[in-house]
């Protein structure tokens, strides 16, 4: 195809892990804690006993075959195009619901508040290569009742983007759509819902999974079996648990609407067994999200995987390293969504020096991942022969016409000493800091009108009524 990307497994192994899933599913099953959902699975045909719900093969092909391989994720305003959620287009945003937030103004490790989840979404709506806003926070100063309502409206005051949450349960799906069509576009927003590995599904998750089948929300169904904790010390059996709970998914959900929007979700953790930490960007990490992919791919269904995070406490060498690594290794898998652009700590802080630098990185790896044809104009054998040998090609009109579809970096520093030292001999960290405050001061292009926040508000003040009638 004349495009740079990577793969692990051939469509024959895919298969295999296809067919042991299978196998899985049919004789051990998964759990399923939540009673409307072992009805709908007994309606669809599996065998249910308890808890425990035994899937025949048959239902999972159904499903595979009735989800569709395409949907629109939509803006709300500005210059942003829709997403494809389709296998072959890949797009980046950040992360969800870390508990620390690197100060921007004093670079303290802190603890994440509303005013961080709006700023750095409206820091997100300005950088040319964040194409999906998550929350990036989960504010301490919010009413935990309804925190993961307030961060929607924290990202709609801060951003047009499409937005990917991830909401405690389905409870509020109903109202995160009226609170999406007050700003202009219902259709703007996606769910992640992850299970419980190894093997079960509880009330959080099947809640978010019944209502985006029947709200035609898109869902993000994502596991997370952390080998040698809650999967096999095995890449392949981690996959292979991964897979079950993603397609035992995937069957009630299609069974409650079929045709509703599904991203398969990849991930496994590596555990460091020194330090019982769970590493984002530990190789072996990093290969299980990419024969993930290799299976969603196999599939046919737009996927859900990670790219431009890192394990340092701060922004240090570590950061850069692992970051420039993470965006690499993702962007070349090809997933559909590459999230978490901006973590540090391994997913519990986030930053908006961090956010800047994945744009970048995010730049580079578009063009590292471009077309490189092969045909009669690209291969310019004219103005090869017109040059001869010993000549030069900087004055043609081929290279005037094409020279500036070559990156151009923004941060990372291309030019010879002297004139880094006469610019001010600057560091890469320097460097992200100034585009950071030039970014900073330079305001915000788009604010909701007043009677846009007053029905924001209202939503919200309806969801804690309701929450503390609840209790």
């Amino acid at each position: 195809m004349g495009e740079a990307r990577l793969s692990v497994w051939s469509e024959s192994e895919c298969r295999r892990l296809h067919e042991a899933t299978l196998e899985l599913l049919a004789d051990t099953g998964v759990d399923v804690r939540f009673e409307p959902a072992l009805e709908l699975f007994r309606a669809a045909g599996a065998a249910v006993e308890g808890r425990r719900v035994r899937i025949p093969g048959r239902l999972v092909e159904e499903a595979l075959a009735s989800a569709p391989r395409e949907w629109l994720l939509k803006p709300r305003g500005g210059d942003t195009e829709p997403l494809v959620l389709r296998d072959g287009e890949v797009y980046y945003g950040t992360g969800s619901d870390v508990l620390y937030v690197r100060d921007p103004e004093s670079g303290e490790r802190r603890r994440a508040r509303q005013a961080d989840v709006e700023g750095m979404a409206a820091l997100c709506e300005v950088l040319p290569n964040i194409d999906f806003i998550m929350s990036m926070g989960l504010p301490e100063d919010a009413p935990r009742e309804i925190d993961d309502l307030v961060q929607v409206v924290a990202m709609l005051r801060g951003t047009r983007k499409p937005l990917l949450v991830a909401p405690r349960d389905g409870s509020v799906l109903a109202r995160m759509q009226e609170m999406a069509a007050v700003c202009g576009e219902t259709e703007s927003f996606a769910i992640y819902a992850m299970p419980s590995p190894p093997l079960m599904h509880d009330p959080d998750a099947l809640t978010k999974v019944i209502g985006c089948a029947e709200l035609l929300i898109p869902l993000v169904y994502a596991p997370a079996p952390n080998m040698g904790a809650t999967g096999p010390r095995s890449i392949t059996a981690a996959t292979l648990v991964g897979n079950a709970e993603t397609l035992s998914g995937l069957v009630l959900h299609q069974h409650v609407r079929k045709g509703a929007p599904f991203v398969y979700g990849v991930g496994c953790g590596a555990m460091d067994m020194r330090t019982m930490t769970d590493p984002y960007v530990s190789p072996d990490a990093l290969l299980a999200q990419q024969v993930g992919t290799d299976i969603a791919r196999y599939y046919g269904l737009p996927s859900f995987s990670y790219a431009g995070m890192s394990d340092s406490k701060t922004l240090d060498e570590q950061w850069a390293a692992e970051e420039a690594l993470s965006m690499a290794y993702g962007s070349l898998s090809r997933a559909t969504l590459l999230h978490d652009v901006g973590y540090l700590e391994s997913g519990l802080q986030s930053s908006y020096e961090s956010i800047v630098f994945g744009d970048e990185l995010v730049g580079y790896a578009r063009q590292f991942m471009r077309e490189v044809p092969v045909d009669d104009y690209n291969l310019a054998l004219d103005e090869i022969r017109n040059a001869g040998p010993g000549g030069n090609f900087l004055g043609t009109k081929y290279t005037r016409r094409h020279h500036r579809e070559f990156w151009t970096p923004g941060l990372l520093d291309h030019t010879v000493h002297d004139r880094w030292v006469a610019e001010g001999a600057t560091t890469l960290g320097e460097r992200i800091r100034a585009r950071l405050d030039e970014l900073l001061a330079a305001g915000r292009p788009f604010a909701l009108t007043a009677d846009q926040d007053a029905q924001l508000e209202r939503l919200l003040d309806e969801a804690l009524r309701d929450q503390t009638t609840r209790v």
